[in-house]
């Protein structure tokens, strides 16, 4: 017998976002990657930006660009 409720997709019913179950997937996928695509997939996934504070609708001094890792 059909349920009569709205199918929820399984990470939405685990309490999670698309973006935190996508970001799941893609660290165990990586986990797999054997030598050397690993290293080039660990290279990838680093994430570079600047912080710069905001007065009167203009950047100030900006502060050195950050680099993470995840």
């Amino acid at each position: 017998m059909a349920s009569t409720a709205a199918a929820v997709p399984f990470w939405r019913a685990a309490g999670m976002t698309y973006i935190s179950y996508s970001n799941i997937c893609a660290s165990l996928v990586r986990g797999c990657l054997k030598e050397p695509y690993r290293s080039e997939a660990a290279a990838r996934e680093k994430v570079h930006f600047a912080v710069s504070k905001w007065a009167n609708g203009k950047p100030e001094k900006s502060s050195n660009g950050l680099c993470l890792s995840f």
